[in-house]
C-alpha cells in the first residue's frame, strides 16, 4: 500500500478561495485561486468549494492523505462547524467535516484560517526560519490583517484553541470604546477589525472624504468604487496627508491590539500576514507598531518578542491547513 505523501489544502477567505496540493515538507506542488460567488447562496458557495477541492484531488496525481481547510471565521474544531462567520454569513452552522468526508471519502480537518496560519508559520515559515538561525520559537501569535482581522496562537507546537476552539479572535477585541467608533460585522463596535482591516481602511477613507477632510487629497479625485485599501497605501507612499492620517490610525489600533496580545499570551514571536500587512511592510510601518507596543509593555520580559511579517506570504493559510492534516495523522498514529 502506498503511503500518501500529499495533502489537499483549502484557504477560504471572505473574498477568495484557494486550493493546493502540498507535501509533508510544506512545499506547494500545485495551487489555484478563484473569487467567491458574488452574494451567493449557501448552496452556491458549497458547490463552488467542492468543485475546487475535486480539481485539487485530481491534480494530486495519486493517493491523498486528507483534506485540510482554513476558513474565515470561528470554527468548532471537532466537527468543523462554522459559527457566525462575519464575512461568510450564509455558511453559518455548516459542518464541513461530515459533509466533505462523505463526499470525497477522505479524512477532513477544518480550522479557523488565522489559527492554521499560525501553525503554518510556526512549522514552515517565520518560526522555522528563526529556529534555523538558532532562536527557536516557543510561543507564536499570528494576526491576519486582510478583508477581516483574525488571530491564532501556537504554544510549543500545539494550537491554543480554548474551550470551543474560538480563542485568539483579536479582530474582535475593542480598540476604540468611544461613542463614534464604527460598527463591526460581529455586532459590536470599536473592534480592531473596524480600524485596521482592508475593508475598514476603505470605509474610513470614504467617510473622511465625505466629510471633506483634506479636499486636496489624491483620494478625492478617485471614483468612490476605486477608493480601497490599496489606493490608500498608494496615496500614502506619495505622502498624501489623508492617507497618511488613516494609516496612522491603523498603526495605533494594531499597536493597542498587539499590546493586549503581548500581555495575554506572552509570545516570543508575533507574525503579521494578509494584504494590509503587505502595505504596512512596504511603508516600513512594522517598526512604528513595535515601538508603540514596547512603550506600553508592562515589563522587560514582555518586550522580548520578534515582530515580523509572514514568511509564507499569502500561502500561509494553505500551508497551515496542510500542517493540520499532517499533525492530525501523526497524532492518530501515536
Amino acid at each position: 500500500m502506498i503511503t500518501p505523501q500529499v495533502a489537499v489544502a483549502m484557504d477560504w477567505g471572505g473574498t477568495w478561495i484557494r486550493t493546493a496540493v502540498i507535501n509533508r515538507q510544506g512545499d506547494i506542488l500545485w495551487q489555484a485561486r478563484e473569487p467567491n460567488p458574488q452574494n451567493g447562496t449557501k448552496e452556491q458557495y458549497l458547490a463552488h468549494a467542492e468543485q475546487l477541492l475535486a480539481t485539487a484531488i485530481e491534480h494530486a496525481g495519486g493517493p491523498v492523505a486528507g483534506i485540510g481547510a482554513a476558513v474565515a471565521g470561528p470554527v468548532e474544531p471537532t466537527t468543523g462547524t462554522f459559527y457566525q462567520p462575519p464575512n461568510l454569513k450564509v455558511l453559518d452552522g455548516v459542518s464541513f467535516n461530515a459533509l466533505w468526508e462523505d463526499k470525497f471519502s477522505l479524512p477532513v480537518w477544518v480550522g479557523n484560517d488565522a489559527n492554521l496560519a499560525a501553525m503554518g508559520e510556526f512549522y514552515f515559515g517565520a518560526g522555522k526560519q528563526s529556529a534555523e538561525q538558532g532562536q527557536p520559537v516557543k510561543s507564536l501569535f499570528y494576526v491576519t490583517v486582510s478583508t477581516g482581522v483574525g488571530g491564532g496562537a501556537v504554544d510549543n507546537g500545539r494550537l491554543f484553541l480554548g474551550a470551543n476552539g474560538l480563542t485568539a479572535e483579536i479582530g474582535h477585541t475593542i480598540v476604540n470604546p468611544s461613542g463614534d467608533a464604527l460598527n463591526c460585522e460581529c455586532g459590536s463596535r470599536g473592534c480592531l477589525e473596524t480600524a485596521a482591516s482592508g475593508t475598514s481602511i476603505a470605509r474610513i477613507a470614504k467617510i473622511r472624504l465625505a466629510a471633506s477632510e483634506f479636499p486636496d487629497s489624491v483620494l478625492a479625485g478617485l471614483e468612490p468604487d476605486n477608493v480601497d485599501s490599496e489606493a490608500v497605501f498608494d496615496a500614502a507612499q506619495r505622502h498624501d496627508p489623508l492617507a497618511v492620517s488613516i494609516l496612522d490610525g491603523v498603526v495605533s489600533a494594531l499597536a493597542i491590539g498587539l499590546t493586549n496580545v503581548v500581555h495575554l499570551f506572552n509570545p516570543d514571536m508575533i507574525v503579521l500576514g494578509g494584504g494590509v500587512t503587505v502595505g504596512l511592510v512596504k511603508l516600513d510601518l512594522l517598526t512604528a507598531i513595535k515601538n508603540q507596543i514596547l512603550g506600553r509593555a508592562m515589563s522587560e520580559l514582555h518586550k522580548e518578542f520578534q515582530l515580523t511579517s509572514a514568511a509564507l506570504g499569502d500561502s500561509v493559510g494553505l500551508v497551515g491547513a496542510a500542517a493540520l492534516v499532517w499533525q492530525q495523522l501523526d497524532k492518530a498514529q501515536e
